[in-house]
């Protein structure tokens, strides 16, 4: 089936980073980055939309991540492997955290690096300059959830029709 790009609506979400797990962040912005919530979603068309996320600079981490975890890159110069702990990347580049476990998450290829990586917006403080797009009384998306529930739709479920089946068919599944 495919979809015309007039027909593609690309919306923005805001997600509150504050006193949440790195790797859970991703595992909600990376599908959402893809467009994998949409019923229109296909893996070579650019579906994704734009997530806004604010207080990077108050993202966790579990375990003794904070002084085992590296990041490493190299310089393109002999002997220029670098690396820093996550609590020097926090210090110095908050943002990077994020963005990092987010890309990791995605394939590598001309649409990530054109159309899916622009669309990520992240911002150490509560403010962004996205207010015309996110005005104040827009909420975030809600945490992830640490169990499975039938409820943990990520926030998603707004995208789904109301007047389906679905309802009918998860309370019969109940007993």
């Amino acid at each position: 089936m495919s979809f015309p790009g007039k027909a593609v609506q690309h919306c923005w979400h805001l997600v509150d980073a504050s006193s949440q797990t790195v790797g859970r962040i991703a595992n909600i912005v990376a599908p959402i980055l893809k467009g994998k919530h949409k019923p229109t979603y296909s893996p070579r068309a650019d579906c994704g939309d734009t997530v806004v996320i604010v207080n990077a600079e108050k993202v966790q981490f579990t375990g003794k991540k904070w002084k085992d975890k590296l990041y490493r890159w190299h310089t393109g110069y002999p002997g220029g492997l670098k690396q820093r702990t996550a609590t020097e990347m926090l210090q110095r580049k908050p943002k990077e955290i994020l963005r990092k476990a987010i890309l990791g998450m995605l394939h590598k290829n001309n649409l990530r690096h054109g159309y899916i990586e622009p669309r990520l917006k992240i911002y150490t403080g509560p403010d962004h300059p996205h207010k015309a797009q996110l005005p104040d009384g827009v909420q975030p998306i809600p945490k992830h959830t640490r169990t499975r529930t039938k409820d943990s739709h990520f926030g998603l479920n707004l995208y789904s029709d109301p007047n389906s089946n679905q309802k009918i068919f998860n309370e019969k599944k109940d007993p």
